[in-house]
């Protein structure tokens, strides 16, 4: 497990009104550091100070980690959508530009948040984050990369499916994919560790949740027991998704928005079909007992307490269901 951190060092984080940014902004706090989130939205976190700005702008950026005194920058930055424009704007542009600005400013080290899909990329924003991790693993800055399991947020979509008595949605029987998923909150406190662990550091770091991996039949069974409802799943076919997204690749061609709806079909498709968890590449297949656990908050924890009120569920624009 991560070391806590043994002095408070001035950060600059970046992508703090997300809701992973969100979540570590708090981690960096709880640990005693002093954090200036830049964006253009203030976080509203109570001891952490907000500068409002364009992340793309390397001059305002650069005089705002020197302003601090920063020491460290953290980067939460992700694209909403995922489609190409997007993606190479803010996960590749975005991140050069506060990796730039960390440079000028004569900050030593920056931690990366990316994603596990990343191993087997297909998609435009895999191929923007790659590009970007390759910059900073070359920059000389002592660097951390996360690459993240699932969140549980995009497992949760269908909590009030199967409450308002619907079926439970399986792409295929349920059991092609499976994760470990890790929520917000341990996600921010392995961030935090970043800064003080050496074992964490000039490292790409593949991490999950605690284990042990689950597939979306497990998600739907657990589900249909929390709520008492009567067990109902209907088998939604891969080729089904991949139909749809094959029909609006050949629009996309006469229609940008069109274009636009074909990756996001895609994206739908990719996490279908394959496991968020570490991937064996002599092998050729995804092994659950290497991926790696930190944390202690677990999904169906988050579960019952979406079914009890207790929490709320705000998944944007990567919603599947």
């Amino acid at each position: 497990m991560p070391s806590p951190s043994p002095s408070p060092v001035p950060v600059v984080l970046l992508g703090a009104t997300g809701t992973a940014g969100h979540a570590t902004a708090h981690a960096l706090k709880d640990a005693g550091h002093d954090v200036l989130a830049f964006g253009r939205r203030d976080p509203g976190i109570n001891g952490i100070t907000a500068q409002i700005g364009d992340v793309g702008d390397v001059a305002a950026l650069t005089n705002a980690m020197r302003g601090h005194g920063a020491q460290a920058v953290v980067s939460c930055l992700a694209s909403r959508t995922g489609t190409p424009a997007e993606a190479w704007a803010i996960d590749h542009r975005a991140n050069a530009a506060v990796l730039a600005a960390a440079q000028a400013a004569g900050v030593q080290q920056m931690i990366l948040l990316s994603a596990i899909c990343v191993q087997k990329p297909r998609l435009a924003f895999q191929h923007a984050k790659l590009a970007f991790e390759a910059e900073l693993i070359a920059s000389g800055l002592r660097y951390s990369i996360v690459r993240p399991t699932a969140f549980f947020k995009s497992l949760a979509g269908q909590v009030a499916r199967v409450q308002a008595g619907k079926p439970y949605l399986l792409f295929g029987d349920g059991r092609l994919t499976a994760c470990k998923p890790i929520s917000d909150r341990d996600l921010g406190r392995y961030i935090t560790a970043c800064l003080s662990d050496p074992a964490l550091q000039n490292r790409v770091l593949p991490i999950g949740g605690p284990g042990p991996a689950l597939t979306p039949r497990d998600m739907g069974e657990y589900l249909f027991e929390a709520t008492g409802k009567p067990p109902r799943f209907r088998h939604v076919p891969l080729r089904f998704i991949g139909g749809i997204g094959t029909v609006l690749d050949a629009l996309g061609r006469i229609s940008p928005r069109l274009a636009t709806k074909a990756e996001l079909a895609r994206i739908g498709q990719y996490y279908a079909s394959e496991s968020m968890l570490l991937w064996d590449d002599v092998q050729q297949t995804y092994d659950a007992d290497a991926t790696l656990e930190f944390g202690q908050d677990r999904l169906f924890d988050y579960y019952d307490a979406l079914i009890a009120g207790r929490a709320t569920l705000a998944r944007g624009d990567h919603a599947v269901f």
